[in-house]
C-alpha cells in the first residue's frame, strides 16, 4: 500500500554542489527503481543547526516528498544512514498527518457553524424578551429611585 512520506536530510555544509546533486539523484533513482513516486524534491540550502551534529554547526537541507511502500522507505533510510555526507535525516508519514489536519478542519467548521447559530439564537431571544417585557420609565432622580425600594429590616 502506497503512502505519502516526507524525507528530510541534512548534508555536510562543505560538500560541493555537484556532489550534492549526484547524491540526491542517487536517492531519487532508488525511489524510482523501487516503484515509488517522487512527488517533489526541494533544496532548502545551507542553514544553521539548532545544535552541533558530528562537529558541524551548519548543514545543507534537502526535502524529498515520496509516495511509496514502507519497504522502499526503509531501503531509502538505510542508504541515508550509510552515506557519509548525510549528517542527519528524518522520515515523516504524511498521510496520517493529512487525515489529522482534515479532521481538525472539519471540527473547526462545525464549531463555527454552531457558534453562529448560537449567536443568532441569543440575539433572537434577546429581541423577543425586550419586545414582550414592558419597560419601566427611568426614575427622574436618585431620591425617586430610593423611594420605590423597600425599607431595610431592623437588626435586633
Amino acid at each position: 500500500m502506497e503512502r505519502k512520506y516526507e524525507v528530510m536530510f541534512i548534508l555536510r555544509p562543505d560538500i560541493v554542489a555537484e556532489e550534492a546533486d549526484k547524491l540526491i539523484a542517487g536517492f531519487e533513482a532508488t525511489i524510482n527503481k523501487g516503484n515509488g513516486k517522487l512527488v517533489s524534491s526541494e533544496k532548502l540550502g545551507n542553514r544553521k543547526l539548532a545544535y552541533t551534529v558530528r562537529k558541524f554547526n551548519e548543514g545543507n537541507y534537502n526535502l524529498l516528498t515520496v509516495e511509496a511502500d514502507g519497504s522502499l522507505v526503509a531501503e531509502l533510510e538505510r542508504r541515508l544512514r550509510v552515506t557519509e555526507p548525510v549528517i542527519k535525516f528524518i522520515t515523516v508519514r504524511m498521510d496520517e498527518e493529512e487525515k489529522r489536519i482534515n479532521k481538525i478542519r472539519k471540527l473547526r467548521s462545525t464549531r463555527v457553524k454552531q457558534s453562529t447559530l448560537n449567536a443568532q439564537a441569543n440575539a433572537a431571544a434577546a429581541a423577543n424578551a425586550s419586545a414582550s417585557a414592558p419597560a419601566a420609565p427611568p426614575p427622574a432622580s436618585v431620591e425617586a429611585a430610593t423611594e420605590s425600594l423597600p425599607a431595610p429590616a431592623a437588626i435586633a
